[in-house]
């Protein structure tokens, strides 16, 4: 029984973990690709805010998102049987993140409700991060319903590979 129960908590952290990296690195490739972001964050009104995308902490920060992927996990460890076993436990997952992360964070970072007050970056920059935000989203909860709707084991060798 304790054995089943902490194999199903480090299945759980292991699934987040690997759908956060996964979800976290293609919408990067999505927004440095299609929304231009390499020249983006060379603008005036961000390059005090962001860093170039030639930096090397920003290639470091992909390999980076495995260890905050385990911090996701660890969060969301509480709530895990409501993700996993409510009809609609992915779409709730989905919408804390949204709120929690990307609309109400509790700092002003772009795009979020303080972000609008409380920077002078203009809305039309900041409204450009919810396009990758919302991609990060859908790829996160569509990759842990995946995982969770088809529990095969070459879905962790993939991920395995992918990470």
């Amino acid at each position: 029984m304790v054995m089943t129960k902490r194999n199903d908590i480090l299945k759980c952290i292991w699934r987040i973990t690997y759908s956060h990296f996964t979800a976290y690195f293609l919408a990067g490739i999505f927004a440095l690709t299609f929304l231009d972001y390499k020249e983006l964050v060379a603008t005036e009104k961000l390059a005090l805010l962001m860093r170039p995308v030639s930096d090397p902490f920003v290639a470091l920060g992909p390999l980076l998102q495995f260890f905050r992927g385990i911090l996701i996990a660890l969060i969301l460890l509480p709530i895990r049987k409501v993700i996993t076993e409510q009809k609609n436990g992915f779409f709730i997952m989905g919408w804390l993140i949204l709120g929690l992360s990307l609309l109400s964070t509790i700092g002003p970072t772009s795009g979020s409700f303080e972000g609008y007050i409380y920077t002078t970056i203009p809305a039309a920059y900041q409204a450009l991060g919810y396009i990758e935000g919302l991609l990060y989203i859908v790829l996160l909860v569509l990759m842990m319903w995946i995982s969770y709707r088809y529990e095969k084991k070459w879905l962790n060798i993939l991920f395995i590979i992918i990470v």
